[in-house]
């Protein structure tokens, strides 16, 4: 076994967590399938048929994977929680959008990885589009436990984290899980508006075809009405389950300039009157490109209804 300074190479390429999980087949894939069976992801069919069959072991990306080191990339700044945030005229944007298209900045500092481990061994690098299931390597390898919002979340750290793997042929020495530290807390749950968090069986998972977030970035089509005053203000993504999470309360804020705030709480009324155009111009190389115009005017026109039936 392999012995390296993974969590020291991994903060000087820019992460502020890093451990290392074992390339196995996944435990937590079999409820994956259930939740997808069950109808639970809507409709981003990506992550079913031959891509899902694919997360259920890292091999099947990289034959000779040994172990996987896995990242978590601050993006917290010191910017108001949406909920705190008291001026009705704004949208709400998520806070992982604020920025940089943050693909891009973890795929660098992976690669920068790679090269600091030297030569003489296969790799793949990840970042969120490759077929794995991250948050649960990401807590195999000790970074965090899954909470109640299905967030990962890192006693220390909070939430504020977007992950990244650089599998490898390399047998390094694995990180051991933490204790879920969630205990009796219910606030993410009680604070979600749409109610997308729902248990089964003993544990608690996500209904995206609830959730904000989904709602507003992967869905196409007319938001389903008994789910548009929940969305509230929110025109892209939403962090209530994150904003409320006790752990969050001293989570660490970034000083990487790809994620300080460029888009934060813009006027609804300045982005209802933007042309595809500007559109373009305004979000090329951020997160909100995914929505596209259409979506995002479809977003908008929900917050500007939100806003004025809360107003009557």
């Amino acid at each position: 076994m392999v012995r390296l300074p993974i969590e020291r190479l991994a903060r000087e390429c820019g992460f502020e967590l890093a451990g290392v999980a074992p390339a196995e087949p996944s435990p937590g894939f079999a409820h994956y399938e259930d939740w997808l069976r069950r109808g639970l992801a809507g409709t981003m069919g990506y992550l079913a048929g031959r891509r899902a069959a694919l997360r259920q072991d890292v091999r099947s990306l990289l034959p000779s994977a040994r172990s996987v080191i896995c990242v978590g990339k601050l993006y917290n700044t010191r910017t108001p929680l949406s909920t705190g945030f008291r001026e009705p005229g704004r949208g709400w944007i998520s806070r992982y959008a604020w920025g940089e298209d943050y693909h891009d900045v973890v795929r660098s500092g992976l690669e920068r990885l790679r090269a600091a481990l030297g030569d003489g061994f296969e790799h793949r690098i990840c970042v969120d589009t490759a077929p794995v299931l991250e948050r649960a390597l990401a807590y195999r390898a000790g970074l965090g436990w899954l909470g109640r919002n299905t967030c990962l979340i890192n006693q220390r750290q909070g939430s504020w984290f977007f992950l990244g793997e650089l599998i490898v042929s390399l047998d390094l020495e694995p990180g051991v899980p933490p204790p879920d530290r969630c205990g009796a807390c219910r606030r993410c749950i009680d604070a979600c508006p749409a109610q997308a968090l729902v248990e089964r069986e003993g544990r608690w998972e996500l209904d995206a075809r609830r959730c904000i977030s989904y709602l507003t970035i992967e869905f196409r089509g007319e938001i389903p009405a008994e789910l548009q005053g929940p969305t509230g203000r929110h025109v892209f993504g939403c962090d209530i389950c994150q904003d409320v999470c006790p752990w969050n309360r001293k989570a660490p804020v970034t000083h990487d300039p790809a994620f300080q705030p460029r888009n934060f709480a813009p006027p609804l009324e300045e982005l209802a009157a933007l042309s595809e155009e500007k559109f373009r111009a305004r979000f090329r190389g951020t997160p909100l490109w995914r929505a596209k115009h259409e979506g995002l005017r479809r977003n908008v026109a929900a917050a500007l209804r939100n806003r004025t039936n809360k107003m009557e």
